[in-house]
């Protein structure tokens, strides 16, 4: 299709972009383990695409249930997950490989810490997310709730302590807000927040602030299923009406940056390097026009991904 891209489009990344120091370091635990001998990851250990291909390239097997596991090894992902399930993962006899993100293991931590204080426990995240049930899987039913939004908070009831963590990668005006409502809904219960947002996400959020402030375009890499992607995106958009979210260069569409003079650039906790330079440079060989002024669509693929090179 062609399009016309202004001659001055340039592109900024946002100051803070990319893998965090959790998922570096829980790539590079799997990849060691690998090398010592056959591994099963319980689960994705990160949620990008990018990543677990060049994992599973490097022989590293995948299982959801630990039931299943044909390695003498499993490895808990970056996400952390309950003692509970670690007991029933080590009765089976398996070595078990923590990864959890040290961050998470203060929201573990914070979590803990209400419940022996007695406080009726409020997470602030995606219920099903595998985060989410690492964070709850010690805690009796009936003593904890999850909540992602304003509907969820007006089904709580009430408690005479009320304890609030989040998930990680949540955003923090989002987690501030839902604890602000439920100080407004239950203003007689005593209500304690542990504010358990990772400082990587914070930084990515605010500085995907700064930077869709100046764009008329914004591209967002990162995994589908990247819970931190999708948040920089919905931050973007309160401020850039034109925000894509792409895993990789395959997903851009020349026609997105018609007429744009800047296009912003962010990118989740989870996605290597070396695919935002190769969007940034998809980008950069779209904005070059030929002689008629038609953006120059590149169906260059880029190279495979080889995690620890």
């Amino acid at each position: 299709m062609a399009v016309s891209t202004a001659p001055s489009m340039r592109i900024i990344r946002a100051a803070h972009l990319g893998m965090c120091f959790g998922v570096r370091d829980a790539i590079a635990l799997a990849l060691d383990h690998a090398e010592a001998g056959p591994l099963t990851i319980l689960g994705d250990l990160v949620h990008n695409p990018t990543v677990l291909g060049a994992l599973e390239a490097k022989g590293i097997a995948v299982a959801q249930d630990a039931a299943d596991v044909k390695t003498p090894t499993l490895m808990v992902t970056a996400h952390g997950t309950s003692e509970r399930s670690l007991a029933r993962t080590r009765a089976l006899g398996l070595t078990v490989v923590e990864a959890t993100c040290p961050l998470v293991r203060v929201a573990h931590r914070a979590v803990a810490a209400l419940v022996r204080d007695g406080y009726h426990v409020v997470i602030v995240g995606q219920r099903d997310h595998v985060e989410v049930r690492g964070l709850t899987g010690d805690l009796d039913r009936d003593h904890f709730d999850v909540v992602l939004d304003d509907d969820d908070v007006l089904a709580l009831e009430e408690h005479p302590r009320i304890g609030v963590a989040s998930q990680t990668t949540q955003a923090v005006e989002k987690v501030r807000h839902i604890v602000a409502l439920i100080r407004r809904r239950f203003p007689h219960a005593e209500v304690r927040f542990f504010d358990t947002v990772c400082k990587p996400t914070k930084e990515r959020q605010s500085a995907a602030v700064e930077m869709a402030r100046q764009a008329d375009v914004v591209i967002v890499v990162g995994g589908r299923g990247s819970n931190n992607t999708r948040e920089l995106a919905k931050t973007c958009a309160r401020y850039c009406a034109r925000v894509h979210h792409v895993q990789t260069e395959a997903d851009i569409r020349a026609e997105w940056f018609a007429a744009a003079e800047v296009v912003g650039l962010t990118a989740g906790t989870s996605t290597p390097d070396d695919v935002i330079d190769r969007v940034e440079a998809h980008i950069g060989r779209i904005k070059k026009t030929d002689s008629r002024g038609t953006a120059e669509e590149s169906s260059a693929q880029g190279r495979k991904v080889t995690i620890g090179s």
